[in-house]
């Protein structure tokens, strides 16, 4: 490797996987006083990366050619204001696009107050799953009117956020749980992580609405966590009381939905990372990320399932686009070595 440069994928162009470029010619980024240079060991995958690849509305977001979105690696060097964080330091991020570029490279430059320490009880790999899942799960935990004795739907729950939310909801003494999941894998992993077979449904049953109400001993739902969408948006104001609670979190809700919720006098919460950054709020990441680091050392939760890619490589990046595409994760997050 040239000096002052890193190995980084680069997407060439929007279209399929192959346009995706292994290539190490990629400057390694400047470190400014507030951020900090870090030698990346592992980054993990999210639906918006084949989003952008294929050039979909969430492309806007793209602010290098190098994707990816959250990772865990080693602090390299830290800027002269930097106070939390020095060499040798492992730590992990939810980066977005506040980093210098994407993930699927060797190094990034990020704001120190995005970072937290990685827990001390899992390994790199590990540690890049958790940022994204967990960011949005706490937010959904903390925005939402939640207490032991509410009754809660949650759609696609053995999705990496499903998964997620679902430990959090356990750990804080949420039992009026129904799950939604498609298929035998999905619920095994729901079980395997805490639920009992009785919270779940099979999405895929006849009179769902009706199969669900009755998990909830005939009552419509206090709140509804959709991480699906579309026509789960529609089942959530069917099954939703009047004044509760919807949480949007794939921004896919439709007219109807909206109407149905608009008739109930439903609160609707749109779960967004992004906003923090938008508005600047950058060290919200960074202190998020550290509740979520101490619930992992006390083992109040507990980091995602990895499905690991060992191969930095151009076909582990077209690989993991693909299982995502085809919804084919079973319950894990997808994770490559940087090396």
């Amino acid at each position: 490797m040239k000096q002052d440069k890193m190995k980084a994928i680069v997407l060439k162009g929007f279209g399929g996987a192959e346009n995706f470029e292994f290539t190490e010619d990629i400057t390694i980024p400047k470190v400014g006083p507030e951020d900090v240079l870090v030698k990346i060991e592992a980054t993990a995958f999210n639906p918006i990366d084949y989003q952008m690849r294929k050039g979909m509305p969430e492309s806007n977001r793209i602010h290098s050619p190098v994707l990816g979105r959250e990772f865990s690696g080693i602090v390299i060097s830290a800027g002269a204001a930097v106070t939390r964080f020095s060499p040798g330091q492992a730590v992990f991020a939810g980066s977005g696009s506040m980093g210098s570029n994407g993930t699927y490279a060797a190094y990034i430059v990020v704001p120190e107050s995005i970072l937290a320490l990685k827990p001390r009880n899992i390994s790199f790999q590990e540690a890049a799953a958790v940022p994204v899942v967990y960011l949005t799960a706490l937010q959904i935990v903390d925005r939402l009117p939640l207490d032991p004795t509410t009754s809660i739907l949650l759609t696609g729950a053995a999705g990496g956020v499903g998964l997620s939310l679902m430990k959090l909801l356990i750990a804080g003494g949420h039992i009026n749980l129904v799950l939604t999941a498609g298929n035998s894998k999905s619920q095994d992993v729901l079980i395997a992580n805490g639920a009992s077979a009785s919270q779940i449904v099979d999405y895929h049953s006849e009179d769902l609405a009706q199969l669900i109400l009755t998990k909830n001993q005939g009552k419509l739902f206090d709140v509804c966590i959709d991480l699906v969408g579309l026509e789960m948006s529609e089942l959530c104001a069917q099954v939703i009381r009047v004044n509760g609670s919807y949480a949007d979190v794939t921004a896919f809700e439709t007219a109807k939905a909206r109407s149905d919720f608009f008739d109930k006098g439903a609160t609707v919460y749109h779960i967004s990372n992004y906003a923090y950054s938008l508005s600047g709020n950058f060290k919200w990441y960074g202190a998020q990320l550290g509740r979520i680091a101490e619930m992992i050392e006390k083992r109040i939760i507990t980091a995602p399932p990895v499905l690991l890619f060992e191969s930095f490589s151009t076909q582990s990046v077209a690989d993991a686009h693909r299982i995502l595409e085809e919804n084919n994760t079973n319950g894990k997050k997808i994770v490559m070595n940087i090396c």
